[in-house]
C-alpha cells in the first residue's frame, strides 16, 4: 500500500503529509528529525498497512511543506502546527510518534494536551539530548559544512553517506529521493538549510529547546522509547530517568543502531514498534 500525498494550509501556511489510508483505522502521526520528511516512516507505514491509519506530516521548511519567510523553526512554532493539523483533520485521539526533533515537539504536545494521546513512541529523543550529546554538537557541525547545491546525484548521495555512514543503501536512497530537487545548476535542497541552520546554531533569545521533562512525566496513556543501542544523542542514563520519572514509558534498546534507528537497523525498529502499537490499538 502505498502512501497518497495530501496538503492542507494552516494560518496561510502550506504543508505536505502522507497518508496510509486505512478508514476506521486509529490514527498514527509521525512526525520526522531534523533535516528529514514524512516518507522516511514509508517502511513502518507499509508494515502496520491494514492495522493503522499512519500520517506523516513534512513538518515546516521540509519535504513539499512551505518553507518560513521568518525562519521561525522553532520548537513552540512546530507544535502550534502539529496542534493546528490535528484539529484540523479531526483527530480528537490519535498515536503519535517522533523521531530527533519529532521526538521533541512530541513530548512538548504531550505535556499540554495528553488527554488526546492514545499512545506514544519515541524514537532516540529525550531531555537535554539535542544540546548536550555529542550527536547533537555533531549535528550542529554538518549544518555547519552541509553544501547548498550538489553537480549530479551521485555527489549527493556521497554527501548523505558521508555523514550517515551507518543508515542503509535503502535510506540513502530515500534521503536523495525526497530530500533534494533538481534546480539551476545542480541539485538543491528540498528543506530549508539554510534557514533550519540558522534557527539551530543560532537561536534567537528564548526560542531554544525547552525543557523536556514536564512532557516526559505527562505521559498518561502507554508510551515506547526506543533508543539506538549506540546512540551517541540520547544516553543511557537520561533514558534509564525517562522511565524511572513516568510508569507508563517501556524503553527497548536496538542493538548496532545509532540515532537514526529506522534507518540504521530498521527490521530491529519494526519488531519493537509494530507490535507495541499493534497491542494500543487492540
Amino acid at each position: 500500500m502505498s502512501g497518497t500525498d495530501h496538503f492542507i494550509t494552516l494560518e496561510g501556511h502550506r504543508f505536505h503529509y502522507v497518508r496510509w489510508s486505512v478508514p476506521g483505522a486509529p490514527v498514527l502521526v509521525a512526525l520526522h528529525g531534523l533535516r528529514s520528511y514524512g516518507r522516511t516512516f514509508e517502511p513502518l507505514a507499509e508494515a502496520l498497512a491494514g492495522r493503522f491509519d499512519v500520517v506523516a506530516l513534512d513538518q515546516r521548511g521540509r519535504g513539499l511543506t512551505d518553507w518560513d519567510p521568518q525562519g521561525n523553526y522553532y520548537t513552540d512554532r512546530y507544535v502550534a502546527d502539529l496542534a493546528a493539523f490535528v484539529d484540523a483533520l479531526g483527530l480528537d485521539r490519535f498515536h503519535l510518534l517522533g523521531h530527533s526533533m519529532g521526538g521533541t515537539n512530541t513530548l512538548v504536545y504531550a505535556a499540554g494536551n495528553a488527554d488526546r494521546l492514545a499512545s506514544v513512541v519515541l524514537e532516540d529523543a529525550g531531555p537535554g539530548a539535542s544540546t548536550n550529546s555529542e550527536r547533537g554538537k555533531a549535528i550542529n557541525a554538518e549544518l555547519m559544512r552541509t553544501p547548498m547545491r550538489f553537480d549530479n546525484r551521485d555527489a549527493a548521495r556521497a554527501f548523505w553517506r558521508s555523514i550517515r555512514p551507518n543508515v542503509t543503501e535503502e535510506a540513502v536512497d530515500s534521503r536523495v529521493r525526497h530530500s533534494l530537487e533538481e534546480g539551476e545548476g545542480g541539485f538543491v535542497w528540498r528543506h530549508d538549510q539554510a534557514g533550519i541552520a540558522a534557527a539551530r546554531l543560532a537561536p534567537a533569545p528564548g526560542r531554544g529547546v525547552p525543557d523536556l521533562w514536564p512532557g516526559v512525566k505527562a505521559i498518561r496513556c502507554p508510551g515506547l522509547l526506543v533508543r539506538g543501542g549506540d546512540s551517541d544523542y540520547l544516553s543511557p542514563a537520561t533514558a534509564a530517568a525517562m522511565v524511572a520519572a513516568n510508569a507508563n514509558l517501556q524503553r527497548v534498546d536496538i542493538p548496532g543502531a545509532g540515532h537514526y534507528v529506522h534507518d540504521d537497523q530498521p527490521e530491529a525498529f519494526l519488531a519493537a514498534v509494530v507490535p507495541f502499537l499493534a497491542e494500543q490499538a487492540r
